[in-house]
């Protein structure tokens, strides 16, 4: 009897122990922060006076980290380049780099300061997590010493990486991150020789972390998710919003829909250079974002989050090309034109009646188009487009999309350009096309840059669709916008380093 009463005992013991220990819901936090930047970055100051500029931005971020733990939230994501700003050079960046060791090592920074050396950021870091009680995301610079035996060495004798860090809420390292995709003007940073997948586990799911410009590729963003299986993506960035495809809220919302995870997005602020838009966002909807080009201010976001949200039953996998591909006997649109979104060349057609069906193609991907307006303006126009190649400005990497979108003027050769406004509202649509990717992101957005989250879903055909209770909002532009990993660059020397 004893024996079985203690069995027993153990028995509910246990479970308690995994209920309080593995939750279903976790509360997310991110911080767009307005950065101070220092005074100079074209020549190099001492190592006091860089930590005294980048204390400036962790007395900041120190108060948003208390007001999220506050407010319960378990973790929070704070920006890139959020301690130190940007526009530096590899000579003018050193001063304000620390080593930051591998999170293997079980280190506290808060507790045992000393152990590798002066880590004045990554104790205070580590201090907030703690004395919180709360898990701390951050980027800073990590340089690691290096020498003439390695053909690979700087001049310096330094590699320098971007770094997103973790702290959980005791505080220690459990999470470092060196980027890989570089964005052009990154030369005072290196790039790893081979991406990271870095994950760690916590009670409320698992986690994966990248930066910014790894977005736009397969690794290392797409294989967290992929191969990994992580439940959530924290993301450091400093993006700089382009439309009509590529603003923060409008992307990092649609990457969440497409991969099927949550994502943490915490932007830097700075209007000067078109930064803002962060937000907190789950597979079928953006559950708080922040967009704000008027003022100079910062924002904390908090809200809940599913801790395993592709096991929602909300979550669907989706067939990109299967609608599309079903359509017999497809017509073309007859008035097709080329224009230019981001320097890529598309091809468009406008939309001349309140209502219709059309398609256009670039070779093997076709777009089709069904759609009524609530009238058809004689002041703005929109076109249907699609573009099918490899984008090679900031970056070379392989896209195909579909797009629905408001042209700047009547002016067709308009077409394309960035516009903020629209008077134009839609009854339904629905985009769809013959996709030759897994890896299709659906993007709608509104005038004035808004997201709309309860007007539009993701049929499993690959249909992107107005809801039947569609608000009455004017409409910037709708996108399916597809990336075709396996034929950038970079994969095909890849691809064909393994057939050699």
């Amino acid at each position: 009897m004893f024996s079985f009463q203690l069995n027993f005992c153990l028995f509910i013991f246990l479970l308690l122990v995994c209920r309080t220990s593995s939750l279903d819901t976790y509360v997310a936090a991110v911080y767009e922060h307005a950065v101070i930047l220092p005074p100079f970055t074209e020549t190099p100051v001492t190592s006091e006076e860089a930590l005294m500029q980048m204390n400036k931005n962790i007395d900041i971020l120190e108060k948003a980290v208390r007001a999220a733990a506050q407010k319960g939230a378990h973790i929070i994501v704070t920006p890139e380049d959020g301690i130190y700003g940007f526009n530096f050079k590899r000579e003018t960046i050193f001063p304000y780099l620390e080593d930051i060791p591998d999170p293997q090592v079980n280190w506290i920074p808060c507790t045992d300061p000393q152990r590798f050396g002066q880590a004045p950021v990554q104790e205070r870091l580590s201090c907030m997590a703690k004395n919180n009680h709360i898990y701390v995301v951050a980027n800073m610079g990590d340089k690691k010493s290096c020498n003439t035996n390695d053909p690979r060495c700087p001049s310096n004798s330094y590699y320098q990486y971007n770094t997103a860090i973790v702290f959980d809420s005791d505080g220690k390292l459990i999470a470092r991150y060196h980027k890989y995709n570089l964005f052009m003007s990154e030369e005072q940073f290196n790039r790893p020789v081979e991406p990271e997948l870095v994950t760690f586990d916590s009670p409320f799911g698992k986690f994966g972390i990248f930066i910014c410009f790894d977005i736009l590729f397969h690794d290392p963003a797409v294989a967290l998710v992929s191969r990994l299986n992580v439940d959530t993506i924290l993301f450091p960035t400093a993006w700089m919003n382009v439309l009509p495809h590529l603003t923060a809220i409008e992307f990092h919302s649609a990457w969440a829909m497409g991969m099927g995870v949550n994502f943490l997005a915490a932007n830097l602020h700075n209007t000067s250079m078109r930064m803002t838009g962060s937000g907190i966002y789950a597979p079928d909807k953006p559950i708080d974002y922040y967009y704000n080009m008027d003022t100079e201010d910062g924002r904390l976001m908090i809200s809940e989050l599913n801790s395993h949200p592709r096991l929602s039953p909300s979550y669907t996998a989706v067939n990109w090309n299967s609608y599309a591909s079903s359509i017999n006997n497809l017509s073309l649109t007859a008035d097709v034109f080329s224009g230019f979104i981001f320097f890529d060349k598309y091809s468009f057609t406008a939309l001349a009646d309140a209502e219709g069906n059309l398609s256009v193609c670039q070779e093997d991907l076709c777009c089709l188009l069904s759609y009524r307006m609530v009238e058809k303006r004689q002041d703005e126009i929109f076109v249907l487009g699609v573009f099918n190649g490899l984008h090679v400005i900031e970056g070379k990497y392989y896209l195909q999309v579909c797009t629905l979108v408001k042209c700047k003027s009547t002016n067709l050769t308009t077409c394309g350009e960035p516009t903020e406004n629209s008077l134009t509202t839609f009854e339904e649509f629905s985009l769809s096309g013959t996709f030759s990717t897994n890896y299709v992101f659906p993007e709608v957005l509104l005038s004035g840059i808004h997201l709309a989250p309860a007007d539009f879903q993701v049929l499993s055909d690959g249909r992107l669709i107005s809801k039947s209770s569609i608000s009455i909002k004017p409409v910037l532009a709708i996108t399916l916008f597809g990336r075709w990993y396996e034929k950038d660059p970079e994969q095909q020397l890849m691809l064909q380093g393994s057939i050699d």
